[in-house]
């Protein structure tokens, strides 16, 4: 397949600079060369590149490939930058880091290692901008902190952008930890309430005695300790939105009562004879099925009807892998940054062992694990052992690989790559990264074993199924 990224490589050995633009140009990028420091300032300010390779020593500039770094990143700051040299030093790729390098490398370097190292930053590049052209398209600061460029979070944000300036009421359905009061939060600040009180209550941290009160309010004398007159959350929103976390915990008593506040729009405090308006948008969020919670008498079907005119469904981070470089990059340098930590990056193994953990804590798991690496790494870049996923042995205990014996080479490798495409439930880019090898590798080598990938055959399935 023809690819359309440019790649500029930049070495004063010809040797070099025509293997380089050979084997490029073999995978189908499009390369252009140059032998010094001028040659490429010239490059990339006559064009932009995706990528550009670039030697450390250049014989035309004291600091070399590193002046051309700074000068490509002032240019053009989403230009991937990889780094190579005969002469590495610690000092020298740590400057290389801090001066926006995707890797550093050090001749002499395999074909394979370079590919998958071009493979991984265009990637990366890819998915950055993607992220960055729908901030863009929706046009919202509120949107800035969520992150994703997966299928799955594109369709979330067109969701949010088609319904913020409405008032339907909204069901925002995901696992602990995947953002869902992000969503709230953008939907809210993106509305024609934007201006008035977004008022939040979580429904499983309240004492059951206490949610109504604190939720319609109270007059003095209603209870025991009703010393004063007490306004609720449903008057503090008034104008603005309403968030009910975790709604599937609100006790069954209650359910009814919020369901004729939200079908009358009124409301009574507690021990009061009087109504008031309610002028609110609801917006809920819960982590239970919310099918799943009906059935268990934990929520009035009527309710969920009522509350869920529209339904967003946040996916578990497990199934979104795409957005796992996108999101590791994000907070590594949002807590490099806060903690002034002179950093490189992360190192393969590392990497690989953030595509293989299952994340049961989904995005805030995630955030948690690179602010703590951040802070506790005690090389230059962050290692496995600085990642807190719990024993290794864990990990691998539901896939662990086993080879039978008298297996040919060939076989035991068609093995490895059908166990790690079941471990990313199908999803070729996280398998690539664990497996080490860039994606059209991965998918000549499935195409030559004829491997069932587990996500396309249970799409297969579902449509037999309803054939």
């Amino acid at each position: 397949m023809k690819k359309e990224e440019k790649i500029l490589v930049v070495d004063d050995e010809n040797s070099i600079t025509d293997s380089l633009r050979l084997l490029l140009s073999m995978e189908g990028y499009n390369v252009e060369i140059a032998s010094s420091y001028t040659a490429g300032r010239a490059a990339i300010e006559r064009q932009s590149f995706d990528l550009v390779l670039t030697d450390l020593q250049l014989p035309d500039d004291h600091q070399g490939g590193l002046s051309l770094l700074r000068a490509v990143k002032e240019r053009s700051p989403d230009t991937e930058v990889i780094v190579i040299t005969g002469h590495g030093s610690i000092t020298e790729a740590v400057e290389a880091g801090k001066s926006g390098a995707f890797y550093f490398v050090e001749k002499p370097f395999e074909a394979d290692q370079i590919l998958l190292l071009v493979s991984k930053a265009l990637e990366r590049r890819r998915l950055v901008n993607e992220s960055e052209n729908f901030r863009r398209h929706i046009q919202r600061r509120e949107y800035s902190s969520i992150i994703g460029a997966s299928k799955a979070m594109q369709m979330i944000y067109e969701t949010i952008e088609s319904i913020a300036r409405s008032d339907a009421n909204v069901l925002v359905i995901g696992e602990s930890g995947t953002g869902k009061e992000l969503i709230a939060n953008a939907i809210h600040f993106n509305s024609l309430r934007a201006d008035k009180d977004f008022v939040k209550v979580n429904c499983s941290a309240l004492p059951k005695e206490l949610i109504e009160a604190e939720l319609f309010g109270y007059v003095k004398g209603a209870f025991t300790g009703a010393i004063q007159n007490r306004q609720g959350l449903i008057a503090q929103a008034k104008g603005g939105s309403l968030m009910l976390d975790e709604i599937g915990e609100m006790p069954m008593e209650l359910q009814p009562k919020l369901l004729r506040v939200l079908e009358e729009r009124r409301f009574r405090p507690v021990g009061s004879t009087e109504t008031f308006e309610a002028d609110f948008r609801l917006i809920c969020a819960t982590n239970r099925e919310p099918r799943e919670a009906i059935k268990e008498g934990m929520m009035r079907e009527d309710l969920f009807y009522r509350v869920s005119t529209i339904s967003i469904n946040v996916p578990p981070l497990r199934e979104r892998a795409e957005d796992l470089q996108l999101l590791t990059d994000h907070f590594f340098t949002k807590f490099k940054e806060k903690y002034s930590r002179p950093l490189q990056g992360f190192s393969q193994s590392a990497i690989q062992r953030v595509f293989s953990h299952r994340w049961p804590g989904n995005v805030r798991e995630l955030q948690n694990a690179i602010e703590r690496a951040v802070l506790l790494a005690k090389g230059n870049r962050i290692e496995p052992e600085d990642l807190p996923f719990g024993s290794q042995s864990q990990e691998a205990t539901a896939d662990s690989f086993f080879a039978p014996p008298n297996m040919t080479l060939e076989e035991i490798e068609k093995l490895v790559i059908e166990q790690t495409l079941k471990r990313t439930q199908g999803n070729k880019q996280a398998a690539a990264q664990i497996l080490g090898i860039y994606r059209p590798r991965l998918y000549s080598k499935i195409r030559k074993y004829k491997i069932q990938v587990p996500r396309e055959s249970r799409k297969r399935a579902k449509k037999g199924a309803g054939a």
